[in-house]
């Protein structure tokens, strides 16, 4: 009896403090400032032209309660919070049932999130599962049940979730799926956007219809069993026939979201942006893109792979000289994937690589006449091992060939034989030193790219040669202003020289053999379908492994690098490789269209000079000499007929 009376004042002064922590909860928050929730998540992206082209997770036309079906509204209700009128932002009841359900079933599938909580989380950029962003979510939720009205709540909550296709808030979606206002929406057409948010890219009834009516059907039957509707007005809405525009009034991009997506990633790692959007009142966040550039891009893509289903693709345009992101594409279908290849997907880069170890090659005293013999070779390596690289469709010269030559077929001989008589690290240095941060294996076949590398690192890297030597930092946002007009972050320059300009000068000149009808000999240039159809100047090199093809290019202007492949490393069939190409050239070239043929070209350096050579061998024009070329030298290495290096080669 002792012990029962104990333990009834122990839970009772358990009850009390409980209800202590209520009350001064209660009042903490409603002594704390109001949230402006109409524009605590605002967020705007501008472009280069400063022109808004997103107001980033929030509807760029917010509607008020009285502008929305009551079908919605209820269809809503019904669903995602059945007693949010009832009760103070937290349904304890639904919290109970959902972590018995969880532990039975010894998983955390089952959710009780309230329709505030959810508004809630839209508060923040950090929607990460941890323990401080569920802190934040509880206070966030009290203080805006304490400082509005449930109708206040659900009119911002229906303006900002997402109802998939990148749209958010009711009336955008209202408008993209079905050409109307929010308002005019009837039962069937209501029940089918609520069904969206749980899931907006399984729910999506352009993509996915089957399942978006499955979902449609559980939102009716939530009506019909609290009364709001009947069964055959139930009945009537799913069996209606509905038709989808799928468009809204404004032009709009499909690949834009994963520009976007790079954006807000990058925004959460800027240490001057606050992680919430209510201490700035919303964000105007300024950024690189270009909209014709992005454009451009998506429909070179679309227009090459209209009959192709399994490939992926991820592309990237930006600035050598600042390291601005013009466009970025991070896959084919953002609605049925947002994996966001050309920033987070580490790939093979293959003969891409080999740019840097040319660089390293010229920076220790090679030339573009520089000769090795092009052969079946094996080489024996420290650990007794043999390394027997091949060539592409094992073709081979059997004879001296110069650095150019190598370039322009991507000969893998010539590449392993510079990189071990360089050393590893020449490479790697090389790499390093123009922003490629991956594990780099100081291996034999370095050189051939068997490591993984980052699209957007690899054009990071290229930028360095685009731009004649400096290191710059691929970014998409130049300026950050809050709500008030503070200026909370602005990009500062990071412009580090790191090569010689005139060694880059020569190599980029060199990578112009990858499409050169001079090149053809024993074997073709890598790109020489492209010889008749690039109307500008390019440094470009190509890559191929058995799951992944590469093409990057650049001038002053623009570095495109372009990467195709299957997300499961699935090997590629001989005509896969023709659509990275493809969509290379078609792209830079409607990107450089308005500008004349050499524009983007570079002035040759007072150091460097031009002299006529045979291009296959590297050797000084003579006589008898069928085929020439001009091919550039710093002063005082230009290849002679006595050099020791010919004789040498010549003796093998």
């Amino acid at each position: 009896m002792k012990l029962r009376k104990s333990l009834w004042k122990l839970a009772c002064f358990f009850l009390f403090l409980v209800f202590l922590s209520v009350i001064g909860c209660f009042l903490y928050v409603k002594l704390s400032p109001k949230l402006l929730i109409n524009s605590a998540n605002n967020i705007i992206l501008y472009d280069q032209k400063n022109e808004p082209f997103f107001q980033g997770s929030k509807s760029k036309e917010w509607v008020n309660l009285n502008d929305i079906s009551d079908y919605l509204i209820q269809s809503t209700i019904y669903t995602e919070d059945k007693y949010f009128y009832k009760h103070f932002g937290f349904d304890f009841l639904r919290i109970s049932k959902a972590m018995y359900t969880n532990i039975m079933n010894h998983n955390m599938k089952q959710g009780a999130s309230t329709i505030t909580q959810q508004y809630a989380k839209n508060l923040f950029l950090d929607f990460d599962k941890t323990w401080k962003r569920k802190w934040n979510e509880m206070w966030y939720t009290m203080r805006i049940e304490a400082s509005y009205s449930k109708d206040e709540i659900l009119e911002g909550y229906l303006n900002t979730i997402n109802y998939g296709h990148g749209q958010y808030g009711i009336e955008n979606a209202s408008k993209y799926y079905f050409g109307k206002s929010a308002k005019e929406l009837d039962l069937a057409e209501a029940s089918l956007l609520t069904a969206i948010p749980k899931a907006p890219s399984n729910y999506s009834p352009i993509l996915h219809y089957d399942a978006a009516k499955k979902r449609q059907l559980l939102v009716l039957s939530n009506l019909v069993n609290n009364q709001i509707i009947t069964e055959q007005e139930k009945n009537r809405a799913y069996q209606e026939e509905l038709t989808f525009i799928g468009e809204d009034d404004e032009v709009s991009l499909s690949s834009i979201h994963y520009y976007q997506d790079a954006v807000m990633e990058e925004l959460q790692n800027i240490e001057q942006i606050p992680k919430n959007y209510s201490k700035v009142n919303g964000l105007k966040v300024y950024t690189t893109f270009d909209y014709d550039a992005q454009r451009i891009l998506e429909e070179k893509i679309e227009t090459n792979f209209q009959n192709v289903d399994s490939l992926e693709v991820a592309s990237v345009l930006l600035d050598p000289n600042s390291g601005g992101v013009f466009a970025l594409v991070g896959g084919r279908n953002y609605n049925e994937s947002s994996y966001n290849r050309a920033t987070h997907s580490l790939r093979q880069v293959g003969s891409t690589m080999k740019p840097y170890l040319y660089y390293a090659a010229l920076e220790n005293g090679f030339t573009s006449s520089s000769a090795f013999i092009s052969e079946k070779t094996s080489f024996p390596l420290d650990n007794e091992d043999v390394y027997i690289p091949k060539n592409y469709n094992d073709k081979y010269g059997n004879k001296a060939i110069s650095m150019a030559t190598a370039i322009a077929y991507s000969e893998n001989i010539y590449a392993v034989k510079t990189h071990m008589f360089l050393g590893y690290d020449a490479l790697i240095n090389v790499a390093r030193r123009v922003g490629i941060t991956e594990k780099l294996e100081s291996v034999p076949s370095l050189p051939l790219g068997t490591n993984e590398i980052s699209l957007l690192h690899m054009a990071g890297g290229y930028a360095a040669f685009a731009n004649l030597g400096y290191k710059i930092e691929p970014h998409f946002i130049t300026k950050v202003v809050d709500g008030n007009g503070n200026i909370l972050y602005q990009r500062k320059e990071k412009k580090e020289l790191v090569l010689n300009s005139s060694l880059v000068f020569i190599l980029n000149n060199l990578l112009t053999a990858t499409y050169d009808p001079l090149y053809i000999d024993y074997n073709y240039p890598t790109a020489i379908s492209l010889a008749a159809k690039l109307k500008h100047t390019y440094a470009l090199k190509s890559g191929t492994t058995q799951s992944d093809n590469w093409n990057i290019g650049f001038n002053k202007n623009v570095v495109c690098a372009v990467w195709v492949g299957h997300d499961n490393n699935q090997e590629l069939v001989k005509s896969d490789y023709k659509y990275a190409q493809n969509i290379w050239y078609q792209t830079i070239e409607e990107y450089e269209k308005d500008l004349d043929k050499d524009d983007g070209w570079y002035q040759q350096p007072k150091n460097v000079v031009a002299m006529l050579v045979e291009p296959i061998s590297g050797k000084p024009v003579s006589d008898e000499s069928k085929n020439t070329k001009l091919m550039y030298y710093l002063k005082g290495t230009e290849p002679k007929e006595t050099d020791p290096t010919f004789d040498e080669i010549e003796d093998h």
